[in-house]
């Protein structure tokens, strides 16, 4: 009899580890199954995996927090728009005007005029250009705080994925945070359940 408890005693913790990581497993599970709602037979209820459930409000809320607090198209034109860009577009600008200036002008016209047209047109790119460059940014800032939707566009990308996709998605990219929280509830349950055997054994 002694012997007997002594073993149901050990196996309290074992069993309790095994809840626990069951239990973290099980609520896993949960947050994307089922897909799609599943009544309960007699109960009456509906029950749905939170991300299929509120997949809509969450998209919305990741763009919202995309637009607001991470990245506005204002820094995304900054970020296309820095000097090195600039400096390259101004090389390629002028290296094109000069280029197609010599092409297009008549044939009847000598070289020598045609390369000194081009290469007025090539100083005046140097001259202008940056003035050109800094009106051209603040145009297209201008437009792309009117007329870009981050919001709109990454609620639209997330609410076009397939479900199953999503969820092996988003399990990649948390495969060892939601490891960790397996492995955390069985070590909980385990302690819980020495717990519980170390006050049985006393009590008894």
């Amino acid at each position: 009899m002694v012997i007997q408890m002594k073993y149901q005693l050990l196996l309290m913790p074992m069993i309790g580890a095994l809840i626990g990581w069951g239990t973290n497993l099980l609520a896993i599970k949960l947050i994307f199954r089922p897909l799609n709602p599943f009544k309960i037979p007699l109960l009456g209820l509906e029950f749905q995996g939170l991300i299929p459930k509120r997949r809509l409000e969450i998209s919305r809320s990741i763009g919202e927090a995309l637009e607001n607090e991470i990245i506005s198209p204002e820094e995304i034109i900054d970020s296309l728009a820095t000097d090195k860009t600039k400096a390259q577009l101004m090389v390629y600008i002028k290296k094109m005007v000069t280029e197609k200036t010599s092409e297009k002008l008549p044939a009847f016209i000598p070289q020598i005029f045609k390369n000194s047209i081009a290469d007025q047109l090539g100083e005046m790119v140097d001259r202008h250009g940056n003035e050109i460059f800094d009106e051209l940014k603040v145009t297209l800032t201008k437009k792309a705080k009117e007329e870009l939707d981050l919001k709109g566009l990454v609620e639209d990308k997330i609410n076009s994925f397939d479900l199953e996709k999503l969820e092996d998605l988003i399990l990649v990219l948390s495969k060892q945070e939601l490891k960790q929280i397996e492995v955390l509830g069985g070590v909980l349950g385990f302690f819980i359940g020495a717990a519980q055997a170390l006050f049985s054994y006393y009590l008894i």
